[in-house]
């Protein structure tokens, strides 16, 4: 826990040291694709000093001056697995970025998906007698949060305090300079494997870079793709990656449970292939142009031509009607629909005030999701863009880049977290573990 603390405060000062220089790169490694941007802050960014704890605030202080995309190679359910191939593929978006940008970058801050996701939710009481609450304060009452016994292959990637209480006043975002006899915290933690973890980072030094910060795809997803009502209000984003679908859910201006299913828009594409019996290539082509999960009477008419590249002529110009595609699709979009269904249902999501779902990521892409999600999911569902960014080139405003754009807006403001405090080094307990999601239902 100590190392791991250490390795998240060095990350923490080589942020704030590339903040000082002015450039970052951003890395989304993703199973289908990897993005990279490349931020300019300008010097109105507010380095953490005087915010509200955990406050993002609102997107200014960068602009980005370099975006590229490359293929992803080498990484499969959102974790690396074959390193060279990754490391390549990173190397070649970012130069790229950097090409576009004029600028050379060192320091980099990357998020993932996939690593198998576990929310904990933790909280603690301090008494104060009727003292200010001070810095250390926060620091005492965080470390006084039962750490459950997560597991040795395992590392905290997020901790964060979502809620503070003072007496019986509930819902503070900075306790810090007020009065009070007893200060409460809820936190939330997020644990992933911790291979994953030293691969990604194992990977961005073999590219001669510096790691600044590592985030969770879900996380940052929904900091881009939720507008801030929603992220007060209590709403889920769904990120329809590649080879991961990514499960965040907002209150307050929080994340306070995340999670990842392990099917994507590829596994569409290989169903495609199977199904129809083309190449993966064809199979994603014919899914970008053709898809859908909503099939109408027309659509026995329309022919779709699936070609083939095996040289046989009467193979290669086969045809197939789009409701043949669309009934390939339909069934694997359903099932990780209902998995994600299942995730928001063990997290209590429907004890929230809003309950609005919002759809990100490649895969949102597939006509007629939106209605097939709100059948399958409730009502509130919604495709989300990311939020606009200074600079950010056309090509990269869409959903496909909410990780991205989320990870531009972390970095700007990261979230105040357990490390940004001087917990005691002593106070490591592991006994119990909570429900991630009751404390709303004692406090909102």
């Amino acid at each position: 826990m100590n190392d791991l603390y250490d390795s998240q405060r060095s990350m923490r000062n080589m942020r704030k040291m590339a903040m000082q220089r002015g450039v970052v790169a951003i890395l989304d490694v993703g199973s289908s694709k990897i993005a990279c941007l490349v931020l300019r802050f300008d010097g109105s960014a507010k380095m953490d000093e005087g915010g509200e704890i955990g406050s993002l605030a609102g997107q200014s202080g960068f602009r980005v001056i370099g975006a590229a995309t490359t293929r992803s190679r080498g990484v499969r359910f959102g974790e690396i697995c074959a390193m060279g191939e990754t490391e390549r593929a990173i190397r070649t978006a970012l130069q790229a970025a950097q090409k576009m940008a004029g600028i050379r970058v060192d320091h980099v801050i990357a998020c993932f998906a996939g690593a198998e996701p576990r929310s904990y939710g933790l909280d603690a009481q301090l008494e104060m007698d009727g003292d200010l609450v001070s810095e250390q304060d926060v620091a005492r009452v965080l470390a006084r949060c039962d750490v459950p016994d997560y597991g040795e292959d395992r590392e905290v990637l997020h901790a964060q305090p979502v809620n503070f209480a003072l007496d019986h006043r509930s819902g503070l975002s900075d306790p810090r300079g007020q009065l009070g006899n007893t200060l409460s915290v809820d936190m939330h933690m997020l644990t992933v494997d911790a291979a994953a973890v030293q691969h990604l980072a194992h990977c961005i030094k073999r590219c001669d870079l510096e790691l600044a910060g590592v985030a969770s795809s879900s996380y940052v997803s929904g900091i881009s793709a939720l507008v801030e009502d929603e992220q007060e209000l209590g709403s889920a984003c769904i990120d329809l990656g590649g080879g991961t679908t990514g499960i965040s859910i907002f209150i307050k201006k929080h994340m306070i449970y995340a999670d990842a299913v392990r099917m994507g828009g590829d596994h569409v594409t290989s169903d495609i292939s199977m199904g129809l019996q083309v190449p993966m290539a064809n199979a994603e082509r014919i899914k970008t142009f053709y898809g859908g999960v909503h099939a109408t009477g027309m659509d026995d008419r329309e022919m779709i031509e699936i070609g083939g590249d095996t040289g046989d002529y009467e193979h290669d110009r086969r045809t197939a009607s789009r409701a043949e595609l669309i009934g390939i699709m339909r069934p694997r979009v359903e099932e990780i629909l209902e998995e994600v269904r299942a995730r928001l249902d063990a997290a209590g999501f429907d004890h929230l005030p809003s309950q609005q779902i919002v759809l990100t990521g490649g895969g949102s892409q597939i006509p007629g999701l939106d209605g097939l999600a709100s059948k399958i999911l409730g009502q509130q569902v919604r495709l989300g863009r990311p939020l606009r960014v200074h600079g950010l080139p056309q090509a990269a405003t869409g959903p496909g880049f909410a990780s991205a754009v989320g990870l531009a807006l972390f970095a700007a403001h990261p979230q105040d977290e357990w490390w940004d405090f001087d917990i005691p080094a002593d106070r490591y307990p592991a006994r119990s573990l909570r429900r991630a999601v009751r404390w709303f239902r004692d406090n909102w």
